[in-house]
Order: structure tokens, then C-alpha cells, then sequence
């Protein structure tokens, strides 16, 4: 990017010196005539452009360079501007990156997280089963209930989407 600004310098640089040039060659031959009618001064240009052609023809070269180097500018200007947006993109898709490494970091927590928890639901039920029978005898009621419906969050992915579900212990 900074050698497309570079060269749009050297160019624009390019373009003064030819606009300096042609401005000392046409304040050399301009013609004074304050007082003459615009038809008048029409027609001294025109004889001076025939009596001095090497003069016209170098103007006319030197404004098709500047032409040419303008479009040159115009070339760089949008070949920056696509640069540019290219750039952005990419920043934006690092930045992406980043924030899916973070948030797998995040997602094997919860699935590690989610594994103690079932060990620990099954330990407790395991429990409950031994000690239900001994609570019913002595309290007439349930040592623990809802065994049926314990679940845990998990998170799977398909590379691009991520879903978080509940698994059942």
C-alpha cells in the first residue's frame, strides 16, 4: 500500500514539473493584446500556433503526458482502494479467528465441565439408589427426585456452526 501512495507521489510529483514546463513555455509565446477584440486575439494564437508548430506540438505532448499520467494515478488510486478493502477483510477475518480460538477455549471448558458434572450426577444417583430404600423406611418419603430429566450442556460444532445442547445422565 505504501508503494502505490509512493508511486502516486512520484507521478503527481511528474505531473507538477510537466505543468511547470508548460506553463514557462506558454507565458514565453503568450501574446499580449488587452485591448483586442476576442476575435482579434483568436487570431493571433492561431498564427502564432502556425508561425511557432514545434512550440504547439511540444504543448500538445507535454498535455498528453499529463493525461497519461493522470490515468496512470486514476489506475493506482483504485488499485489502493482495492487494496485497502482487501486489507480490511483480512483484518477482519484474524480478528475472527481470534474470537473462535477464545471462545473454543470456552467450549472445551463447558464440555469438560459438563463430563465432571454427569460423573458427579451419576455418583449422587448411585447414591440415592443405596440410601432410597433406608429414607422411605424411616421418612415415608424420596431421598432425591428427578433423576429422569438431569442433563448438562454440551457443545458440538460442524466446523461452522456451533450448537450447545443438553445430554440427558
Amino acid at each position: 500500500m505504501e508503494q502505490i501512495q509512493a508511486e502516486m507521489a512520484a507521478l503527481k510529483s511528474q505531473i507538477q514539473i510537466l505543468l511547470e514546463e508548460r506553463a514557462a513555455l506558454t507565458i514565453n509565446h503568450v501574446i499580449s493584446g488587452e485591448n483586442d477584440s476576442p476575435q482579434a486575439m483568436v487570431e493571433a494564437y492561431r498564427r502564432q500556433a502556425r508561425e511557432n508548430a514545434q512550440l504547439s506540438v511540444e504543448l500538445q505532448g507535454i498535455d498528453a503526458a499529463i493525461a497519461a499520467l493522470e490515468g496512470q494515478i486514476k489506475q493506482k488510486q483504485g488499485k489502493l482502494v482495492r487494496s485497502q478493502v482487501a486489507s480490511k477483510e483480512l483484518i477482519l477475518q484474524q480478528e475472527l479467528e481470534e474470537a473462535k480460538e477464545v471462545a473454543q477455549v470456552h467450549a472445551q471448558r463447558i464440555n469438560q465441565l459438563a463430563s465432571e458434572l454427569a460423573t458427579e450426577v451419576r455418583l449422587l444417583k448411585g447414591c440415592a439408589n443405596e440410601l432410597s430404600p433406608m429414607y422411605w423406611r424411616i421418612y415415608y418419603k424420596p431421598f432425591i427426585t428427578g433423576f429422569k430429566t438431569i442433563s448438562v450442556p454440551y457443545v458440538r460444532s460442524d466446523l461452522e456452526v456451533w450448537t450447545i445442547v443438553n445430554r440427558i445422565v
